[in-house]
């Protein structure tokens, strides 16, 4: 699995910077939170809009400081202090401070399938993502797209498991200028199918390859 874009960072983040807002609109309705392009752009410019809900606009604003975070800080190695604040970027004044960055303890179900991740337990993930980012035989476009995948299942956080996952991801994805992951509004309904497959049998070979053919965004120069 070839890395399809070899930017340098700062092409990586020209690119990222402006398509900022479609990234976010994207994400927010992969996760159900239901706004249109226009509210995500009025809400990122600091504006009003009204008939949404608060949660809502929280979690705009708060995906938009997350992206800042991975933008502005290019020193900053992909570990499991990041992984834990992106979560408290992503869900703050969501979820119930003593939740914000930190794993769940209480069981969780997951929509469209019997399947129930297990609770995760710190020293596992810590070990388990050191793994996955010491892949030396592949290249950091497929060990973006595997992380994502392996947040996304282990169901971490009690919410914004997709969110950080994606965030996690394209922090490695820009960091090498490999481009941007993000899924498309009309093949979210696809993803998901795929992914309660991925859920189901922890195999993600078929997703990644999926995510990888349809869904990295970036310029050739």
């Amino acid at each position: 699995m070839e890395n399809k874009f070899n930017l340098t960072r700062e092409q990586n983040v020209f690119i990222a910077k402006r398509n900022i807002v479609d990234y976010i609109w994207k994400s927010a309705n992969l996760e159900g939170i239901g706004v249109t392009y226009p509210e995500t752009q009025v809400i990122y410019d600091g504006g009003i809009v009204n008939g949404l809900t608060v949660n809502n606009i929280v979690a705009i604003n708060n995906l938009k400081y997350a992206w800042e975070f991975i933008l502005e800080n290019n020193e900053l190695v992909t570990d499991y202090k990041v992984l834990t604040y992106l979560h408290k970027l992503t869900c703050d004044k969501l979820v119930l401070n003593d939740d914000l960055g930190k794993l769940r303890t209480t069981p969780v179900n997951i929509g469209g399938t019997s399947w129930t991740p297990i609770i995760p337990i710190e020293s596992q993930i810590k070990e388990e993502l050191e793994e996955l980012l010491d892949q030396k035989e592949k290249t950091k476009t497929e060990i973006a797209i595997e992380i994502m995948l392996w947040i996304m299942r282990r169901q971490m956080f009690i919410d914004g498991n997709k969110r950080v996952a994606m965030l996690l991801a394209n922090k490695i994805m820009i960091d090498n200028g490999c481009g941007i992951i993000t899924i498309a509004n009309e093949l979210q309904k696809e993803f998901y199918e795929k992914l309660i497959k991925f859920y189901e049998t922890g195999d993600n070979m078929t997703l990644k390859q999926w995510i990888y053919d349809n869904c990295i965004d970036g310029i050739e120069l």
